[in-house]
């Protein structure tokens, strides 16, 4: 007869068996999908808001890169 070798287990796994585990999980993933099915019907209803969304995504993009620049360039200076 053959002998059935066991495989590895992935290493997520226990992760995610424990992420399954807790009652709220679930509920937290359908969160950013109703999320996301309502912020297209705004956009499809009024376009508008779309150029108001992109705006917002720049200016919080732009701060961002500041900050980064702002942690690289005190970390430098502390050398």
């Amino acid at each position: 007869m053959t002998e059935s070798i066991q495989m590895p287990m992935c290493p997520m796994a226990e992760k995610c068996k424990g992420i399954m585990e807790k009652p709220f999980s679930g509920f937290m993933t359908v969160i950013p999908g109703i999320f996301l099915i309502v912020l297209g019907v705004v956009v499809f209803i009024e376009p508008q808001v779309l150029v108001w969304l992109a705006a917002a995504v720049l200016i919080m993009m732009g701060i961002a890169t500041l900050m980064i620049s702002r942690f690289i360039r005190g970390s430098r200076e502390d050398d």
